[in-house]
């Protein structure tokens, strides 16, 4: 059998230990061939694809991004797009099945092209960890430890000038990023889209700690949304999904903070910063463990379906759950961490 592997969407520390896992496993249990899909939907909808083999994977599982490339392309879209043209394309190229790790977006996508008769299994990637049908993604783990770093630093400049830190990290819809990096690292507030808080509940945190002679530390999720906003923030534009990319939220809270409380404020957005990297030892773990999942659920001819970390075994469930809906953070995980506030 002849794999095709794509990596699709956001880049994601974790993402080079997937394909080393498929490809030893496929080829020292299966003997299968492997290739690999540049540049994510937009290599496939192209023909643009690549050598992989058992040489091109050597010691993969420490290194961040993808060897494979990335995009935001949409598969439907395009002369070259959707499933007829998409499948004419493997055929071309002897492609009997694909591996496609995503996030979201991605996973939606395989499932629309496996409904229309092409051979495809999904592998979730995600740092915001917002898939409903698993535990965990890998990547989440390594974007908290970063986001913690940071959080850290950053105290340390706040103590010495008296000022009110907002740390902005990832997460559109979710808040497990900020949930988990702002509990690890003593924030005083945390702010994700599951709970808007009006500037008012905010400023009265922070005067807490100002009151208790320490500086604030703020941890936010970009998708944040303030009382009294429609809708997140957002000033660059749609993505390739026609989704708004979003970014900038703490640089509106901070000085808001300013203004009101007069406790001199700095925005940090930390971005990009968090999907960079080597992955954390839990996370090439984790990604292994899928890669090797995948080829399993390939050689069952487990079409349309996604591997998924259920407590501490990896399981095969259906992407259509998977996308059903996001996994958000509960009211009751979200009022744990809200008694360490203020």
């Amino acid at each position: 059998m002849k794999i095709g592997i794509l990596t699709s969407g956001g880049d994601c520390p974790g993402l080079n230990a997937v394909i080393r896992g498929a490809v030893l496993k496929g080829g020292r249990v299966h003997d299968a061939e492997f290739v690999g899909i540049r540049n994510g939907w937009r290599g496939l909808v192209q023909g643009e694809f690549m050598t992989l083999d058992r040489h091109s994977v050597r010691g993969l599982s420490r290194q961040g991004g993808t060897i494979l490339g990335s995009s935001r392309t949409n598969p439907f879209e395009g002369a070259n797009g959707g499933p007829e043209n998409i499948q004419r394309t493997l055929d071309a190229e002897g492609i009997d099945a694909v591996i496609a790790i995503g996030g979201e977006g991605t996973l939606t996508a395989a499932h629309r092209l496996t409904d229309a008769g092409l051979k495809i299994v999904g592998v979730p990637k995600t740092i915001d960890n917002d898939l409903e049908a698993t535990d965990y993604s890998f990547g989440f783990n390594t974007a908290v430890e970063i986001a913690t770093e940071a959080i850290d630093r950053l105290r340390t400049t706040a103590e010495s000038h008296g000022r009110c830190m907002v740390v902005e990290v990832m997460g559109r819809h979710v808040g497990w990023i900020a949930l988990h990096s702002g509990m690890a690292g003593g924030a005083h507030a945390i702010l994700i889209p599951e709970q808007p808080k009006t500037i008012e509940q905010i400023c009265e945190w922070v005067e807490h700690v100002r009151d208790r002679g320490r500086a604030p530390v703020i941890v936010v999720s970009e998708g944040f949304l303030l009382a009294g906003l429609e809708q997140a923030h957002s000033h660059k534009g749609l993505d390739a999904f026609d989704r708004p990319r979003l970014g900038g939220i703490s640089e509106i809270i901070a000085p808001l903070i300013e203004e009101r409380t007069g406790i001199e404020s700095r925005a940090t957005v930390l971005g990009h910063t968090q999907r960079g990297g080597a992955p954390s030892a839990y996370d090439r773990v984790l990604a292994t463990r899928l890669g090797m999942a995948a080829i399993d659920a390939i050689y069952a001819e487990q079409w349309g379906s996604m591997v998924s970390l259920r407590g501490t075994e990896i399981e095969v469930v259906s992407i259509a759950d998977a996308t059903i809906g996001l996994k958000k953070v509960s009211p009751a995980r979200y009022d744990e961490a809200a008694v360490l506030f203020g």
